[in-house]
């Protein structure tokens, strides 16, 4: 998908191959003068550009109709030719003034690059050997009235393909591509689940408490029930409660909501897949995440060897296990093993960490993490047996209570998941929320705030339950060697346009 440069667009009018707006619009009103609705054309499509190009031999001299968005005219006297292009491609539609007639052929004449338009005729192989559609008819379907990018240049500037991505569609086919490989990802992620007896529900969006991840949420108001809401930073606690109801196994691909910066990995409102399995736990996940991973890799693109962020990557299973512990004492630091919060701050600030006064042990092992493990795992990796003090949903290994049984799947450089042996013991949830209301209250907005319905439904009994929450919008980045996760996201957030921007080509 990716290396393609945009295409080329030509037509027989000024340089950029359309008019300007103003052209256009005198356009319209002339063919409304001569009674031709410009928006109102009654052709339909009977095949699409793929059918006709590899169905060619068996329909060669059938008559068809194409539509689709013209992006080249090329006027030879009488005869035209002009490249249409649907949701599949790109074909050729070839037209003869002797066959359409002295108005018809007039009319396609005035058709512009951009222009929406039917032709119905037969399709054929040129002289040149290209397939096409020889024209009986055209019909204008819908009058663009802007210009299409210019034909050298195309859309190249990510700020205008981000925030215009209609246009980008239009004129990138690799940008259309990595979208549908998206849309074929969460396809394969719903029938993988399906297939392991996982059932997929929808929880809500809006929730009283805002909790299931260390995220700052945004902020709305119901007027009728008269209380403040949060946009859902997590799924997780709506569906372990599920999980408390007897389903067993659940998942949800949704949109989550977090109030953060925007960068090439982060947006405020992405895609999340969570799913929880009762009678499991981490170990689980990690087999469930290898295979979910593999088996995209394999179906979506044929090999599991992709290239990403400049580096080659192989998603075979299995895949390495790297605690932190481990990571951490081969790079000359010990966290784990310092007597308290103080000593362990002190030991990755005497390692060049910028660790803030007053951090915890926990916030002290995220740093040494996030600057000195992380960067150097580019193959997929697990890393795994996070302290409990940054884990306050995850169950503590028995033979180590101080770590969490928990992993993030990591490749080159960015975690992609997050999973744990989810906590099941109501009171020693409760004293975790307590932690982290003491952590809200030093100032950390993004500590998880008590769910006291979450409480209740645990004292009803929770089973062993392994769940992970996977990143949708990096794993589409990742199969597709996207580079930013605005290239996998239809709309991403922006900064607004500013206002005379609405009235610019």
């Amino acid at each position: 998908m990716a290396g393609e440069g945009p295409p080329r667009l030509e037509s027989s009018g000024p340089p950029d191959g359309s008019a300007s707006l103003s052209e256009r619009r005198q356009a319209l009103e002339r063919w409304r003068a001569e009674g031709v609705d410009p928006f109102g054309g009654s052709l339909r499509p009977t095949h699409h550009t793929r059918e006709i190009r590899d169905g060619f031999d068996a329909l060669e001299g059938a008559a068809v109709v194409l539509a689709g968005r013209l992006m080249a005219v090329r006027r030879q006297g009488r005869a035209a030719f002009a490249d249409v292009q649907d949701r599949d491609g790109r074909l050729q539609i070839f037209a003869r003034r002797d066959r359409m007639g002295e108005e018809g052929f007039a009319r396609f004449g005035r058709c512009e690059v951009g222009d929406l338009v039917a032709a119905a005729g037969t399709v054929m192989r040129t002289r040149a050997g290209e397939p096409s559609v020889e024209a009986d008819r055209v019909e204008l379907l819908a009058k663009a009235l802007r210009p299409l990018p210019d034909k050298w240049h195309g859309l190249r500037d990510p700020e205008v393909r981000h925030r215009r991505r209609y246009l980008d569609l239009i004129a990138n086919p690799p940008a259309k591509d990595l979208l549908l490989l998206r849309s074929r990802l969460v396809s394969f992620i719903r029938r993988f689940l399906d297939e392991r007896g996982f059932i997929e529900v929808e929880t809500p969006v809006l929730h009283t408490v805002a909790s299931g991840a260390e995220a700052r949420p945004f902020v709305t108001h119901h007027n009728a029930l008269g209380t403040d809401l949060h946009l859902r930073i997590a799924l997780e606690l709506h569906l372990k409660r599920l999980i408390v109801g007897g389903l067993e196994r659940v998942y949800e691909i949704g949109r989550v909501f977090r109030n953060e910066g925007v960068s090439t990995r982060h947006n405020p409102e992405f895609t999340m897949l969570e799913c929880y399995q009762a009678y499991a736990d981490y170990t689980d996940m990690m087999r469930l995440t290898e295979d979910l991973v593999t088996g995209a890799a394999r179906e979506l693109l044929g090999t599991t060897a992709v290239r990403w962020r400049g580096r080659d990557i192989e998603l075979a299973a299995p895949w390495p296990r790297v605690s932190i512990a481990d990571g951490l004492a081969a790079r000359g630091l010990d966290l784990l093993g310092a007597a308290g919060d103080a000593e362990a701050a002190a030991r990755a600030r005497a390692a060049g960490l910028d660790v803030p006064e007053g951090a915890t042990l926990g916030q002290a092992v995220e740093a040494a993490v996030d600057r000195l493990l992380m960067p150097d795992l580019v193959g997929p990796t697990f890393l795994i047996d996070h302290p409990v003090a940054v884990s306050p949903l995850a169950r503590a290994r028995r033979d180590a209570p101080h770590l969490a049984e928990r992993f993030e799947w990591i490749v080159a450089g960015t975690e992609m998941a997050n999973a744990f042996s989810e906590l099941n013991d109501p009171d020693e949830q409760r004293r975790r929320f307590a932690q982290q209301a003491a952590e809200r209250a030093r100032g950390n907005d993004e500590a998880q705030a008590l769910d006291a319905d979450f409480l209740r439904a645990l004292e009803h009994g929770m089973p062993p339950t392994g769940g992970l929450g996977l990143g949708v919008d990096r794993l589409a980045m990742l199969l597709g060697g996207a580079e930013s996760i605005r290239d996998v996201i239809v709309f991403p957030h922006l900064r607004p346009d500013p206002p005379e921007a609405a009235d610019a080509p």
